[in-house]
């Protein structure tokens, strides 16, 4: 159900695997696999694993697939968890979270979900 309109080839900064969050890596033109709801996320990967050091696709914008990582209600606004899966996203106090972008729908843990891709920040209290 994916529907991206801006597809990037990056090269990876580490294994990445399919339909995972990213966030730039340490080098330009590079990505690794996010791993917290503070990461500055771009995207989500394409339908292939990574090795290290290989090419992957990212969605940057549209309508991405990517794995939930937890219980995701239609319409949420979803982050990344430790391994790089869509987990609703919250403020947290004094903590600056990222949002990936919005749930298309409900899922539970493990589910293939459309995210709506649209980075942003969400301040905590």
């Amino acid at each position: 159900m994916s529907n991206p309109t801006l597809i990037k080839a990056f090269t990876t900064g580490g294994a990445v695997t399919k339909r995972r969050l990213v966030k730039f890596g340490s080098a330009d033109a590079t990505v690794v696999q996010a791993a917290a709801a503070t990461d500055l996320i771009i995207g989500a990967s394409g339908d292939l694993d990574a090795a290290s050091g290989a090419r992957v696709s990212v969605v940057v914008a549209g309508i991405a697939d990517v794995e939930a990582g937890g219980n995701i209600t239609r319409g949420a606004l979803v982050t990344a968890d430790a391994d790089g899966k869509a987990v609703a996203a919250a403020p947290a106090a004094g903590v600056n979270n990222r949002v990936a972008g919005v749930a298309m729908v409900s899922a539970a843990s493990g589910d293939i979900i459309p995210v709506l891709l649209a980075p942003q920040q969400i301040q905590g209290a």
